[in-house]
């Protein structure tokens, strides 16, 4: 199939040609021709898979074809794509403006830890499409500064992850001040129970896809595991990086703490590298994430929230420098490489304090990762596995400022929040340590849930 068989605008059609793209994936094929027929849709969809150009190109054509209503000389919202996280928006906003680039529609993206006026310009300037993270949205609807009164289209993107982050509460406030008569689009990696119920309250008899097998991971990838003592992963880490000679890694780390310390080792190392998490202003990640896809930096080393929404075309190394708490975040993690047809490699460095994890994941994604020793870094046979801390069991940072905005006077909270630092859903209050007790014990929720799990970045 091609891209000229999707009915889709000549103008559009431009764009995709010269953007260098002739077929549709998988979900594109399915997802298009759904959504321009006008019903809801639920798509699941692991990441990698072209789901945002699914969404994207029947917007933009949905869009198009229908006549303006505007019941105001300046030109209002008529599409909204929620996202969980800033990089996300902006990838998904990138995206909008590469296939729109030839239509008069015009659109914008905002989100939290930068200024929040530009913005309110944009929005008064007159946009069809708006992308958002939920937090800025809020913001913004509390300050007046926009209506969603016309919308025509909603979607939201990467929806388990917005539940996983703790945002139904924000998400149901956004519905809320939608109109009744409208679109609705849901993409998420799983079809989850929580998905489902979501879904059941928000779309109407929607058509159902699913183009991969939830929680599988891609036949792109050659994962591997390299057994090492935990004080030896940072060397082990810049060996493989020298020996290979790899010119781009994305690094994953459990926490922001780790992460800083890790650049300073492999600067000192000679590697370049810059980190990407919730403590870093935006204008830090934005130039870190540039950097790294300019080249300029072999190695990025990023928090699992902070590095959703990453698009870097043919990445092709990822290494877990620590594993995941949550066998899921090991899926979304490595889908970072081997994506659009590319063959890549996720490398993940094991001690013996992460055997539990290993086990999860392996259970998860139904199979037995490779094992390989590498010669100077074998790991002690005789090593103790200790507690690992986990993630911090406090309610999710957006649900304490929804309660906090709640009870203060209106408006008594708008400036400091339009201004904040921290992205959305990203806690920086101290952890409680907290360890679990019984190793072996295995997760009571059903495998692939995404269930609202509090983040430590």
């Amino acid at each position: 199939m091609q891209f000229q068989e999707l009915n889709l605008s000549k103008d559009i059609l431009k764009a995709i040609i010269e953007h260098g793209y002739t077929s549709p994936t998988p979900i594109q094929q399915q997802s298009i021709p759904a959504i321009l027929n006008g019903g809801d849709l639920l798509a699941a969809a692991q990441t990698g898979t072209g789901k945002t150009a699914g969404f994207t190109l029947p917007v933009l054509q949905r869009l198009l074809e229908s006549p303006l209503q505007q019941t105001s000389r300046r030109r209002q919202v008529r599409a909204l794509i929620l996202t969980p996280t800033r990089e996300l928006a902006a990838q998904v906003h990138a995206s909008v403006l590469t296939y729109g680039k030839h239509t008069p529609l015009k659109s914008t993206v905002i989100f939290g830890g930068v200024g929040a006026n530009p913005q309110i310009k944009a929005i008064q300037s007159g946009i069809d499409i708006l992308v958002a993270t939920p937090g800025r949205l809020l913001d913004l609807m509390g300050q007046g500064a926009i209506s969603l009164n016309q919308i025509e289209i909603l979607v939201l993107d990467e929806a388990d992850r917005m539940l996983d982050m703790g945002f139904l509460r924000d998400i149901k406030k956004i519905l809320a001040a939608l109109p009744k008569q409208r679109q609705n689009l849901l993409f998420s990696a799983t079809f989850s129970s929580e998905i489902k119920a979501l879904a059941n309250d928000l779309l109407n008899s929607p058509a159902l896809i699913e183009v991969a097998r939830s929680n599988s991971t891609n036949d792109a990838i050659t994962q591997v595991i390299h057994p090492v003592d935990r004080g030896s992963k940072h060397p082990l880490l810049a060996h493989l990086i020298k020996s290979n000679q790899w010119q781009q890694v994305l690094v994953f780390t459990r926490t922001k703490h780790g992460a800083n310390k890790l650049v300073l080792q492999l600067e000192k190392d000679g590697i370049s590298a810059m980190a990407i998490h919730g403590n870093k202003s935006q204008t830090a990640r934005t130039k870190a994430l540039a950097d790294f896809k300019a080249g300029k930096i072999i190695t990025l080393v990023a928090t699992d929230i902070a590095a959703r929404g990453i698009d870097i075309d043919q990445l092709p190394h990822v290494v877990n420098y620590d594993l995941p708490n949550v066998p899921e975040d090991y899926v979304h993690r490595i889908g970072r490489t081997g994506r659009a047809g590319s063959n890549g490699v996720a490398v993940s460095l094991v001690c013996v304090d992460e055997h539990v994890m290993l086990k999860d994941i392996e259970r998860l994604i139904k199979q037995t990762l490779p094992r390989e020793v590498i010669a100077g870094f074998e790991p002690d046979p005789h090593a103790v596995a200790q507690p690992i801390q986990l993630r911090s069991q406090q309610a999710p940072q957006r649900h304490a400022q929804a309660r906090h905005s709640a009870a203060a006077p209106k408006g008594a909270n708008q400036t400091k929040r339009s201004g904040q630092k921290k992205p959305s859903g990203e806690s920086t209050a101290a952890p409680k340590k907290t360890h679990r007790k019984n190793p072996s014990q295995k997760p009571t929720k059903p495998l692939g849930s995404f269930t609202s799990k509090p983040k430590n970045v």
